[in-house]
């Protein structure tokens, strides 16, 4: 199934890249230890450990993972249909809409466990809102967040020369420049929904989701944009690799693709293969998925159409896979590897991740909403090396190639 294609050659790293590192290893409880191999006695034995297990039971229904009612060709909502509203108001009611099925979905894995919480909040400076759905310390879900920001605001010189530069490599140059000046100021709004969910059991995978529009208007004249686009994905991180459900999520996304335009899922699946790289060890965050950004190339009716069904088929690509995974047996080795990838996922966050540091750069920021992608618990062995051949070698070669998962 690989390909062979090994993830990007390392690069140098500014300061600012080496004190996010640091920090990661400060906020997940890190500590030195290690390998638990195939051989260490009772490894599998702990009291207590996953003991959550003979409580769960697999629902027998999970709501929002029909296919059939889930796309725009089939009874669309009020915000998908009326073009009188401004875009960004109908990608504002769909998040909102697809916050409040996601956090359904997942809290029928266990009806019985505390619920999500949530949060509404204001920036301080007026220019924006939030909801926060955060769920800690489930049975199921051992940290989970579901999050829709609409804000607004003016772009920092920092901001729009990385919007610049990227936009310009993007595009082969030009288009950004000539768009947004360096001598003039412009403001900015985006509406967006932020997803990532960290199960408890370690052979259910961990998954990230989030859609949005970015509109950008020059300084006082919010009638036009200046440039609009799409960004988002969808993308699996499992600590055990069971290719059925590798092939599950990326068939999924793919479907959802597919209806839009042919090219999307092979584009799309190779940008996520190129951006979620740990390139400092030389892998993958996970398996992959699909990401893009700066999505302009139909008519926005179109694109809030894809957002629309691929936010959806996120659904059923993924908590179906946590309910089938979330009763299996587990112990202590399963815990400790599943902290240990952790840990890789904590350090793509703090170093790599454009939406993270857009956050951190942003005045006014809310960090706790920027950090909730970061898991719980995490761990950092020094020199871990698993066992030739065991399952978590296994997916330590899964994440150093790249694969084709729907052939």
């Amino acid at each position: 199934m690989p390909d062979g294609k090994a993830p990007a050659a390392a690069r140098q790293f500014s300061l600012w890249e080496c004190a996010a590192a640091a920090a990661a290893c400060a906020l997940g409880g890190a500590g030195i230890g290690t390998y638990l191999s195939n051989k260490r006695a009772g490894d599998d034995s702990n009291v207590g450990l996953g003991a959550e297990v003979s409580r769960l039971k697999t629902p027998s229904f999970i709501p929002h993972t029909d296919s059939s009612t889930a796309s725009t060709a089939s009874n669309p909502p009020e915000y998908m249909t009326d073009r009188t509203r401004p875009m960004h108001s109908r990608m504002e009611a769909y998040v909102l809409d697809l916050q409040n099925r996601l956090v359904e979905s997942l809290e029928s894995l266990d009806p019985s466990s505390q619920k999500f919480e949530r949060d509404r909040w204001e920036r301080e400076d007026g220019h924006g809102y939030g909801i926060s759905c955060v769920l800690q310390d489930g049975a199921a879900l051992e940290k989970a967040g579901v999050n829709v920001s609409v804000i607004s605001g003016t772009l920092t010189p920092g901001q729009l020369k990385s919007m610049r530069d990227r936009r310009a490599k993007a595009a082969g140059g030009g288009r950004a420049e000539e768009l947004l000046k360096e001598s003039e100021e412009y403001d900015f709004c985006v509406a967006g929904i932020s997803v990532v969910v960290h199960p408890r059991n370690p052979y259910a995978p961990t998954a990230h989701m989030n859609y949005r529009r970015f509109e950008v208007f020059r300084k006082g004249e919010r009638e036009t944009p200046v440039l609009a686009w799409f960004g988002g994905g969808a993308d699996l991180t499992p600590a055990y690799l069971f290719p059925e459900d590798v092939r599950h999520f990326h068939e999924t996304l793919k479907s959802a693709c597919d209806t839009h335009d042919a090219s999307y899922y092979p584009r799309f699946k190779a940008w996520c293969d190129r951006y979620f790289t740990n390139v400092h060890r030389g892998e993958t965050r996970g398996v992959g998925g699909i990401f893009f950004d700066d999505l302009e190339d139909k008519e926005p009716e179109q694109l809030l159409r894809f957002a629309y069904d691929a936010g959806n088929a996120f659904i059923r690509a993924y908590v179906p896979l946590v309910a089938r995974r979330m009763t299996m047996p587990y112990g202590q080795r399963q815990r400790d590897w599943q902290l240990v990838r952790r840990g890789h996922y904590a350090e793509f966050n703090l170093v790599y991740d454009r939406g993270t540091k857009f956050g951190l750069m942003t005045p006014g920021a809310r960090i706790e909403s920027i950090l909730m992608s970061l898991p719980l618990t995490a761990r950092w062995e020094y020199m871990n090396s698993p066992d030739p051949e065991s399952p978590e070698d296994l997916l330590l070669r899964a994440v150093r190639t790249t694969t084709d998962w729907t052939k």
